[in-house]
This record gives C-alpha cells, structure tokens and sequence, in this order.
C-alpha cells in the first residue's frame, strides 16, 4: 500500500486515516448494493444473495466505521 498508515501494523490506526482504503470501500460498496439489489432482492435466501448480501453489509459497516473515526479524529485535533 501506498500510505504511511496502511504499513503500521495495528489496525486501529489505520481507521479514518487511509483515504485510499476508504475510496476503495465507497467503490465496493457501489458496485455490491446496487448488483445485490438487482440480482438478488427478490430470492433472499439463496447462498449467492447472502454471500453477496454479507459482502456489501461488510464493506458499508467497514466503510461507516472509517468516517467515524475520520470525523472523531478531525474534531479531536481542534483546541
């Protein structure tokens, strides 16, 4: 990876410093949402949907995660 924050070992501080990270999960989560709602929505209970369907809960959940440190953080170096 290319960010000083993305070579550190520990992942807490990665969270909502990694803009690369969070560009990739935004993109993620634009391709899987809109591919599990088109493909998938109406058989909800097929392996594939729910593979899908945890894919994309993942990445939006990871995805919130990032901008609420990112935002924590931008308010904590305030005085």
């Amino acid at each position: 990876m290319a960010c000083q924050y993305c070579q550190s070992g520990i992942w807490k501080q990665k969270l909502g410093r990694c803009t690369r990270c969070m560009k990739q999960l935004a993109v993620i989560c634009a391709v899987l949402w809109p591919l599990w709602w088109w493909g998938y929505a109406d058989t909800p209970r097929q392996v594939e949907s729910i593979a899908l369907l945890f894919a994309a809960g993942s990445a939006s959940a990871l995805l919130t995660l990032h901008l609420l440190m990112y935002l924590f953080r931008r308010n904590k170096k305030r005085p």
